[in-house]
């Protein structure tokens, strides 16, 4: 996960700040020189961590630390601060033309940054906010662009508007507006072509698109695993087409997460939204304060919320939630649990919202638990309809025919038996525990049913 390695490096600090009754100037010290290494092997600009802890001196030697009753404390809430500050402070949503006016937007990058899908991640954000949005294919050159397009198009049930390979992109773009003026459309969104690397060809494209057509807002699009290639990049693209956000991508890979703290020192234009995965929902807009958060080990609860309001049944979840009290669930219910995790973007996106969960997770293998929960999901669907609403069924012939249909030794289905039933006895022991309160939802009881590597916490 991004940030993973910065985020213990700055607990460590932390930690070693908070142990302390009182600090000195040298104990301040001593920790922004640690937070500056980690900054800086984080692949955070040079000059932003220069710039980043000389503001955070200034205010971390001061009286309000040192007078304080909790200095390792205020040290914390000043490096929170700073860090917001350095991230853009506030929220930034793409800017819209009111009412039916159409607002076209550009999307920018290089290839490989995950432009195209993110295209149409944004479409169906913008679509689930009431707008009408259309699909322009003018990336001409790299093949099957068009075809990505539309099948992502299709997907999330947007038009893609395209002319093929042979026309130009500023035709096609000019085409493009006409047919949303004509179809009552309220945003045209312009997948243009990338490149591998930047060169003038690409640049001058963009800058005649935009002399030909009333573009709103550039979007550039850059991948978080590039780290300071992608900051560079951003500063290309604002110097000489001008952009007015940036969407990160990749950004749940396993990336240092520079790029995220330095692109907005750099460009001075706002992080937008950033990609957590594959699939078209995993879009997220982005939040300073809650990046922080987790950055800081502080996890990011209100995040998390949102995400269970917007992907998980709520009817369905207070059904699961009575049964779970009672122990009376069964597999039809523990199927549902795995398919809320899913929606929610899976275990491992769940615990990283989580407070405090970022140094229990260390060498914890996500790939190898998301896995278990895939085969123990195979071996539920090879049930009955009887034998998923009466776990009391099995007997060593069903579950010799479970596992071939599951594909699985008979050892991973006894295995899901018997973690499944030493479940409902704890339950049965303490109703409470699972399911009943605010804190731990629906999902409790997963972690030891996944098996393989994963311990977790709850």
């Amino acid at each position: 996960m991004a940030f993973e390695s910065l985020s213990d490096k700055l607990q460590n600090v932390f930690k070693n700040l908070r142990s302390k009754g009182r600090l000195t100037e040298a104990d301040v010290k001593a920790a922004l020189k640690e937070v500056k290494m980690a900054l800086l092997e984080a692949d955070v600009s040079f000059r932003v961590v220069k710039q980043f802890i000389s503001d955070l001196q200034k205010r971390a030697v001061g009286e309000d630390v040192f007078g304080s009753l909790t200095p390792g404390q205020t040290v914390v809430k000043i490096v929170t601060e700073e860090l917001v500050k350095l991230m853009g402070s506030e929220t930034t949503e793409i800017a819209l033309k009111p009412g039916n006016e159409i607002t076209i937007i550009m999307m920018a990058g290089l290839q490989g940054a995950g432009k195209t899908t993110t295209t149409a991640k944004i479409a169906a954000k913008l679509k689930a906010k009431g707008r009408k949005p259309l699909l322009a294919a003018c990336d001409v050159y790299r093949p099957a662009a068009i075809k990505q397009l539309q099948v992502n198009g299709e997907k999330v049930g947007i038009p893609v508007f395209s002319m093929g390979d042979k026309n130009k992109p500023v035709d096609i773009a000019k085409a493009a507006v006409e047919h949303a003026a004509k179809n009552g459309m309220n945003v045209v969104i312009l997948d243009t072509a990338g490149r591998l690397h930047i060169d003038e060809d690409m640049m001058e494209e963009l800058i005649e698109i935009k002399s030909n057509v009333d573009v709103h807002q550039t979007i550039l699009v850059v991948d978080a695993m590039t780290g300071q290639d992608a900051v560079n990049v951003s500063g290309s693209f604002n110097d000489k087409v001008g952009i007015d956000g940036v969407i990160l991508t990749k950004l749940d890979g396993d990336t240092r997460g520079g790029a995220a703290l330095s692109i907005r020192a750099v460009t001075g234009k706002p992080i937008l939204y950033v990609g957590m995965g594959e699939k078209l929902s995993d879009l997220e807009q982005f939040y300073p304060d809650r990046m922080a958060s987790r950055i800081l080990g502080m996890g990011d609860i209100q995040s998390l919320i949102e995400k269970a309001a917007a992907e998980v049944d709520e009817e369905q979840a207070r059904e699961l939630s009575q049964k779970l009290r009672k122990a009376e669930f069964d597999y039809n219910d523990f199927l549902t649990q795995m398919q809320q995790i899913k929606k929610m973007g899976g275990m491992g996106s769940i615990l990283s919202m989580m407070p405090g969960m970022g140094s229990q997770l260390s060498g914890v293998d996500m790939d190898e638990g998301e896995k278990s929960m895939h085969r123990v999901e195979s071996i539920i669907l090879s049930m009955t309809k009887e034998e998923r609403a009466n776990p009391n069924l099995m007997n060593p012939s069903r579950k010799q025919r479970i596992a071939r249909g599951a594909g699985v030794e008979i050892s991973e289905v006894n295995r899901l038996v018997k973690q499944f039933d030493q479940m409902k006895k704890m339950m049965k022991q303490m109703p409470g525990l699972m399911g009943g309160g605010k804190k731990r939802g629906g999902f409790g009881g997963l972690g030891g049913l996944m098996g393989g590597k994963m311990k977790l916490p709850f």
